[in-house]
């Protein structure tokens, strides 16, 4: 994990924003380009309908470029547009399928979490098998629960980010975090949770 970069991308993506705001197109096409993926990602958590995930997220930019005048110029980019697709996408939930947003928090099943480690390291047999122990522990984290964990471990978000883009309380986050890792320590060696910490970070 490169923090430096990250700091770096950080700085590249706040600058663009900035911007953005004052009107300047190409800066507007970095920022989609530069963030869709992550967006992509985090949005097909919640849906597997990649095209409705698609324009969602075009939804998103659109509005921001109509609404630039009045955003803030201070924010932290990938969190603010990370919580500003997920208001949207349960917005665009409950007009097209009426679903209250706490039914759509209760499906468990739309928030899977993906590895991503090199070919190599998962094709040796005993980090196969230790990886779909992993990955059955995840998915039998309530939705919340697994939304932390992403957010904390695979985006390298601070508790105070993750609060804002899941608008619980930073404490909220903690006990979210916390209950988590407790489940996993319960249900398999200590071993396995040094597996899980490392692999999350390669």
């Amino acid at each position: 994990m490169n923090l430096s970069v990250n700091r770096s991308d950080a700085s590249d993506d706040k600058l663009m924003w900035q911007r953005f705001i004052a009107g300047d197109v190409d800066a507007f096409d970095y920022l989609m380009s530069s963030q869709f993926r992550v967006l992509f990602y985090y949005g097909s958590k919640f849906s597997k309908d990649k095209e409705f995930v698609k324009d969602c997220i075009q939804d998103l930019f659109l509005a921001l470029w109509e609404r630039r005048d009045n955003l803030s110029v201070d924010i932290a980019v990938k969190p603010y547009l990370m919580a500003s697709l997920r208001r949207l996408m349960h917005r665009k939930y409950e007009v097209k399928a009426r679903l209250a947003e706490d039914e759509l928090d209760g499906q468990e099943g739309n928030f899977e979490i993906e590895f991503s480690v090199e070919q190599d390291y998962i094709e040796q047999e005993s980090t196969l098998v230790l990886t779909q122990k992993l990955k059955k522990l995840l998915d039998e984290l309530p939705l919340r629960q697994k939304e932390v964990v992403y957010l904390k471990f695979y985006q390298e978000l601070d508790r105070n980010q993750i609060s804002e883009i899941m608008e619980v309380s930073p404490q909220t986050v903690s006990n979210l975090l916390q209950i988590a890792i407790k489940h996993l320590k319960k249900h398999w060696r200590t071993e396995f949770i040094t597996f899980f910490l490392i692999h999350l970070f390669i």
